[in-house]
């Protein structure tokens, strides 16, 4: 008799009944955590045998260790209390549908390897653009993250200048003029890191100058575009941003395409945070323009409840971003027509069946949930900066248009604010009852308080105001 290897089915069953209560009670009582996993580094691998095991271990007893030997170096996103960075949300249909995805482990590269998953991802971005007010007759894909989305977008937007970069490359060229890549001093990172890998270069992505909102000035971009073309430097993309990452600042995309459009020059625009709010309908111009780029990326694992990871990224220019990337090996070729395949899209060729989770959490939501929820968010966050222009001590140092508040404590003895701001969020975090991060805006040190979270309520955002103020007076 063949001794058994790896979980029987009736093990298998059990394990996932119990992975399912696991999941469902952690969800009821994260808020009772400490947000912040409070270990030092190498606790946790100083706790996991230096080698695997030679033999299979039970599901039970793996189990088991998730609570004693993972949980406490877990930060936990989840938590309602959770305000660092931009707060997001996994929530219960789209973990069912993280679920079912990894079960039916399918590499969504053809049509022909799940007609199911192409034709799902298709639909379901068709739904997001019309939820947002975007044309639907974009062509969009599921990414990782708007990293590689944003990676992607620029790639075709450099195979559109019709510089032949796909065959020859940018090595020992002298035909090939400088290429620029033109965004604002607020903007990701991942645009500095897609203009490396691109091969433009840090020294050709232009950094425009903002407004005192933190907003791109468009005449200065026109001026930088203008210079360039006077020195033979060829424009090859402008990146917008819809809710940058330290102040959620939105660039004037109507204005910015207007210069695109009279340069020809691609406009990417990154909405990958502030694109949600345009479900609700007082927010819906925060995409005032977006409907002229070229490409756009939002991110569902940011603000729709959707777990990480899932970046969307429409273009209507899919024939450029499929030249970028298409390279079909005899062993992927197949007969179908009039399908897509989305290898033909993206660096990879192994793709996660994304679209179901999202799939599933706006079928569960709906667009009004969904709306109901952000709507809700970016109503506590003017309430907390409601607050913050009432105390005499404490300043905003940026608009709100979304959920996210910048801001700081000053009193008139303060000799280091920056330190002494650091400190506060220090001693938050400390408490385990709230998560905080910082950005730095006008060189100024600036808390930062990102509302994002399914679970956070109007108490939540009270207590970690208090939470501040207290640690505020106590450093004094």
């Amino acid at each position: 008799m063949t001794r058994q290897i790896g979980p029987s089915p009736q093990e298998l069953q059990r394990a996932l009944s119990d992975a399912a209560a696991w999941v469902a009670s952690y969800l009821q009582q994260v808020g009772d955590r400490p947000v912040l996993a409070r270990i030092s580094p190498g606790d946790i691998a100083a706790s996991l045998p230096e080698s695997p095991p030679e033999h299979g271990e039970s599901l039970d007893d793996i189990l088991t260790d998730i609570d004693r030997l993972i949980l406490p170096g877990i930060t936990h996103w989840n938590h309602p209390a959770f305000f660092a960075y931009f707060g997001i949300s996994g929530s219960g249909p789209g973990i069912v549908g993280e679920l079912i995805s990894a079960a039916l482990n399918v590499n969504a590269m053809l049509w022909r390897t799940s007609p199911a998953a192409t034709e799902l991802e298709q639909r379901t971005l068709q739904w997001v653009a019309e939820m947002l007010g975007l044309p639907t007759d974009w062509f969009g894909e599921i990414t990782d993250t708007a990293s590689a989305s944003s990676l992607y977008a620029l790639a075709a937007a450099r195979e559109a200048a019709g510089l032949d970069i796909r065959e020859h490359g940018m090595a020992g060229r002298d035909d090939l003029p400088p290429l620029a890549l033109y965004t604002s001093t607020q903007a990701h990172s991942s645009i500095d890191k897609a203009a490396i890998a691109l091969g433009i270069g840090r020294r050709w992505t232009r950094h425009i100058e903002t407004d005192d909102a933190f907003r791109m000035r468009p005449d200065r971009l026109e001026q930088a575009v203008t210079s360039d073309l006077a020195a033979g430097v060829k424009p090859v993309a402008v990146v917008a941003t819809v809710g940058t990452t330290s102040s959620t600042s939105i660039d004037p995309v109507p204005a910015i395409a207007d210069i695109c459009e009279r340069y020809q020059v691609w406009l990417h625009v990154d909405a990958a945070y502030g694109g949600a709010a345009a479900l609700v309908p007082s927010h819906r111009d925060v995409l005032a323009g977006c409907e002229r780029a070229d490409s756009f990326v939002t991110n569902p694992h940011k603000w729709l409840l959707t777990p990480i990871d899932c970046s969307l990224l429409y273009t209507r220019r899919p024939d450029d971003l499929k030249r970028a990337f298409s390279l079909v090996a005899e062993y992927l070729r197949t007969d179908e027509q009039d399908v897509v395949n989305f290898m033909d899209y993206g660096l990879s060729l192994g793709r996660r069946f994304r679209a179901l989770k999202l799939w599933m959490v706006i079928r569960a939501y709906g667009r009004a949930g969904l709306a109901s929820i952000i709507g809700g968010h970016m109503r506590e966050a003017h309430w907390l900066a409601e607050q913050i222009d009432a105390a005499s001590d404490w300043e905003r140092l940026a608009s709100v248009p979304f959920s996210t508040v910048c801001f700081r404590h000053l009193p008139a003895d303060a000799r280091d604010p920056d330190a002494h701001n650091a400190a506060l969020i220090d001693a938050v975090n400390a408490s385990g009852q709230a998560f905080l991060s910082h950005t730095k805006l006008n060189d100024r040190y600036a808390i930062r308080v990102a509302i994002g979270n399914q679970a956070t309520t109007h108490v939540h955002v009270a207590r970690v105001w208090e939470l501040l103020q207290t640690a505020a007076e106590q450093s004094e």
